[in-house]
This record gives C-alpha cells, structure tokens and sequence, in this order.
C-alpha cells in the first residue's frame, strides 16, 4: 500500500493592486483586459480625473497607480502629490502622449514622486504600437511590483562604508558614463549635483532609458539644475570637460577616435537588452576609447542592460559604480552587475556623488 504524499502548501503572492486613472474609458478598459490577462494583477478601481483618484487611493490602497496627465477637474500633475499624501507607499508611473508639453510635465511629476512614466501610442502610429504599449506596460508593472516599497529619509551624511575603503583608479579619469533607467533621472540629478564643482572637471555621458523628446527635455533640465552645458548627443561631437552628453531617446550613443581624439557616435541598430539606447554600447564603447581612465555608474532600473559593457569597463581597468538595492527603485540593473562582481563599490545613491568627486579630484 503506496505511503501517503503530504501536501505542501506553497506560498501564495498576491497579486500586484493597480488603480487605473485616465479620462478615456477605451484606455481604462484596454489596460483592465490586459491586466487581467497577464495574470499577477489586481485592477482594484478606476478613475476618470485626478480628484476621484484620489478618493479612490485612500479607499483601496493600490500598490502603483496608472496616472494621465489631461484629465478634466484635475489634472495628473495637480493630483501626484495629493494622491502621494494619501498613500505615500503608492507608486505611481505617469501616462501621457508624447508630446514636449507632456514631456517637460512627466519630467516634473518625476521630481514629485512619481517612479516612472510611460508615453501613449498615437492612433496615427504604425501597426504594433499598442501591442508595444501593453509590453512595456506589463514589464514595468511587474518590475515595480517586483520590488519592496522604500520611503526611508536619505541621512544627511553618506554613511561610513562597511568594506575596506575604496582603492583610488592608477589614472585619473577622464571621462565619466553613467547608465539608468526606471527612477534614473532622479537618481542622475542627486549624483551630479552632489559632484559640485568636480562635474566641470571631465565629460559627462549618459544613457537614460527614455523614448524621444524626453531625453532633449531631460537635458535641459539637467543644464538648469547643474548650470552646466548640457544637451542631446550628436554624431560627431567632439567631447569637453564639463559638458553633459545625453543619448538621445531611439538613438545608440556610443564613442569613436578620429583624429586621435574621443567623438560622439549615433547609430540606429538593433535595441540591445531590448533597449535603444543601451547601456551596454555606451560603456563598451568607453571601455575601447578611454580603457582605465573611464569611470562609470550604474543606476537603478529594471533589466540587466550595462553587464556586458561593465564586464568590458572592468577588463580594461576601469572603476565601476552600482547603487545599492535599498536606494534603487528597481534593483534589475545595478544589482545584475553588482551580482556579476563587476562593480568595485555597491552603495546608496547619497554615498555616489561624494565618492565620484574624490576620486576626480584626488591627485593620482
């Protein structure tokens, strides 16, 4: 007589609670059929301007909410910090067409507290632009789902690093690369502006995971906050001390020598990590030209791009920066490459800014 089998009881996760705002009812059914598909999600409630909204997240407590812009009664951007008030633990990703105005205010709604933003597929695009939507949707969704909720106040002070302190590059840098994606732009500005006068003393690059026009209106903000020169990428441009080089959104940006110096190279390949820009070809890249005097950072979002281009930055001598998963609003890719042993300190996002300026002003 065969021995009974004991059941064991696995661990049920609950699904991810979603409140989906947006004064179209065709897009708040479409992304509640989704949803409900993909399997993991809760659609908790809806909403057809911001003031409802926020009625309705003191009601459910949604883990992330889906926010649109141009509402009527109240727009997204009036209602991110009351519906953050109501639920600080809510992460809110903010839903626009792509337009420059709606670029300049999903940047802003960033620096209020929103995590992520999402551009709207035009109903004059190409075929597949809502299948695109749905993706990139789910992903994120699942990515920030994915990650434990961190309200923790930043100390005053970066804190004492717990390993041996940090052993400065044989050659000064020359130049600094920076990679980021979901919560980048936040992360970028904090770690440039706590550069102080140390970021005039090298170029700076960075490929911010974002869709076009966002990143030109990234860059300009990037020059008022910083009152450095900072701007798109463009193929050719030679490079200079001080000056911020974004890579513009579906465009590579990686680096050539002609004439035996570092310049700017724009392709249009094929997306790398399913990425363009990628990461992976900034660093690569860097890597060849600039070899032990390129210094680089990788910040917090989802996905693994910049591994392969940091395992390149660390064979050539180059140092590696990761944000720490405490820090990062998802851990996908600084913690792929703090995991790949590639980065040569894994910190909180306030101890970045300070160790980059030693190490670009420490004499070598």
């Amino acid at each position: 007589m065969p021995m009974p089998v004991d059941k064991v009881s696995l661990p049920v996760t609950p699904p991810i609670r979603i409140l989906v705002v947006d004064d179209s009812a065709v897009i708040r059914g479409l992304i509640t059929r989704w949803l409900g598909e993909s399997g993991g999600f809760e659609v908790v409630g809806s909403a057809g301007n911001g003031r409802v909204a926020v009625e309705s997240v003191e009601r459910l407590k949604p883990d992330i909410v889906l926010l649109d812009l141009e509402m009527p009664e109240m727009d997204g951007l009036t209602a991110l910090p009351l519906l953050l008030k109501v639920q600080p633990s809510a992460k809110i990703i903010v839903i626009s067409t792509l337009t420059q105005r709606n670029a300049e205010i999903s940047l802003k709604c960033l620096s209020l507290g929103a995590v992520d933003y999402l551009p709207k597929p035009e109903s004059s695009r190409v075929a597949g632009a809502l299948a695109d939507f749905q993706h990139d949707l789910v992903q994120k969704l699942r990515a920030l789902g994915a990650t434990k909720t961190r309200h923790v106040k930043p100390p005053a002070a970066p804190p004492a690093s717990q390993s041996a302190p940090l052993k400065m590059p044989p050659v000064r840098p020359k130049c600094l690369v920076i990679g980021a994606s979901t919560g980048g732009p936040r992360a970028i500005e904090r770690v440039l502006s706590d550069l102080g006068d140390a970021a005039a003393s090298l170029p700076i690059l960075i490929v911010q995971h974002m869709p076009p026009m966002f990143t030109a209106v990234f860059a300009e903000h990037l020059q008022s906050l910083l009152s450095l020169p900072a701007r798109e990428g463009r193929d050719g441009d030679a490079l200079s001390p001080g000056t911020i080089l974004v890579a513009p959104g579906g465009r590579h940006m990686g680096l050539a020598v002609i004439n035996g110096k570092p310049v700017i190279r724009l392709d249009d390949g094929a997306p790398e990590n399913f990425c363009r820009p990628a990461v992976d070809v900034l660093f690569r890249d860097a890597a060849a030209v600039f070899g032990a005097s390129a210094l680089a950072i990788i910040l917090t979002g989802m996905g693994s791009d910049g591994t392969h281009g940091a395992r390149a930055l660390a064979q050539s001598g180059s140092t590696i920066l990761a944000q720490d998963e405490m820090t990062s609003i998802v851990w996908g890719m600084p913690g792929s490459v703090s995991r790949a042993g590639l980065a040569r300190e894994t910190l909180p996002l306030e101890a970045l800014g300070p160790l980059v300026k030693s190490i670009i002003k420490k004499p070598v």
